[in-house]
């Protein structure tokens, strides 16, 4: 259930491990890979910090070429924070160029559970890198968003098993005049996750990101309620991906999507991981796909016991 896996791409370029033990100069160029820097607090084989891991990569790879760059484990990261890889990458702001996105968090659940990667305000890396395109997160614990300006960002990812209501508010506080693509996982209460479905009206108000088409409000223990928010809301009508996947989402969520706003102007409404019936799959399948919908709703998933929505499940929390 609290699985993720490790990016396969960033700005659309493959992830590639900088191999740092080894200090030699890799096969690919600098602008041709998304850049994974992790340490392992754990490996003997290599004790390097993940200061000496970046200083390493910006004395091998040409920085000036560098257009996407992950931060993954950083060593100790359930008691770090990420403002320490944050802090260095924006002391190389000056030789890193060409910076166009970062993930801060690149964890999988073997090297650190979600909910307890410990990230900080990643506002600082919008205000050191003017250019950034993409910026995406894994973590909650301790997680800022400060409102903030920036004029060029087009993609915002937070990754979490609880979104803190204070990084939502500060997202929704920003001026992002160029953002297309919004993708948050919501999580549950246990993990931190406060943001009620009133909390989304700024959002789903529609007037927040003009530009915005793509919208993901995911792996959330309320996606019943955020359903049928939505079913009326007039951010929608913007929408050419709406992404409800990964959460609780039933039959009564997603009768409210159908009984709602069309939605057939969607290339895609993905609902996979969900606790909806086959009819109901069927009925929504067959009401958007004559409309060329690509409706994904894959992983019919079924409640813990015998505790019926009490038992629904997100993909993600610990």
């Amino acid at each position: 259930m609290s699985g993720v896996d490790h990016l396969h791409e960033l700005l659309g370029l493959p992830a590639v491990d900088f191999q740092h033990a080894t200090g030699e100069a890799p096969a690919q160029a600098a602008d041709a890979a998304a850049w994974r820097i992790s340490v392992d607090p754990y490996d003997d084989e290599c004790e390097k910090t993940w200061e000496e891991a970046f200083r390493t990569f910006l004395d091998t790879v040409d920085p000036a070429g560098v257009r996407a760059l992950i931060i993954g484990q950083w060593g100790e990261s359930y008691e770090e924070t990420s403002s320490y890889p944050i802090g260095l990458v924006i002391a190389a702001a000056d030789r890193l160029t060409s910076l166009q996105a970062v993930f801060v968090g690149d964890m999988t659940m073997e090297e650190n559970e979600i909910s307890w990667i410990e990230q900080s305000d990643v506002t600082a890396l919008l205000d050191a890198f003017p250019d950034l395109l993409e910026l995406g997160v894994r973590g909650g614990t301790e997680l800022e968003f400060s409102p903030c300006k920036h004029e060029r960002l087009r993609a915002l990812t937070i990754e979490t098993g609880g979104l803190p209501v204070g990084a939502l508010r500060g997202i929704l506080d920003s001026e992002l005049p160029a953002l297309e693509r919004l993708d948050l996982w919501l999580g549950v209460s246990a993990y931190g996750g406060d943001v009620d479905v009133a909390d989304l009206a700024p959002l789903l108000s529609g007037s927040r990101f003009p530009r915005l088409t793509h919208l993901g409000l995911r792996n959330s223990e309320v996606q019943n309620e955020i359903a049928t928010a939505v079913a009326a809301a007039p951010v929608v009508a913007q929408l050419r991906v709406f992404d409800l996947s990964n959460g609780t989402l039933g039959d009564e969520g997603a009768a409210a999507l159908l009984d709602g706003q069309p939605l057939t102007h969607l290339e895609c409404l993905d609902l996979h991981h969900h606790f909806m019936t086959e009819p109901m799959e069927r009925r929504i399948v067959q009401s958007l796909k004559p409309h060329g919908v690509r409706v994904d709703v894959s992983e019919r998933e079924k409640p813990w016991g015998d505790r019926g929505v009490e038992g629904r499940y997100t993909a993600v929390s610990e």
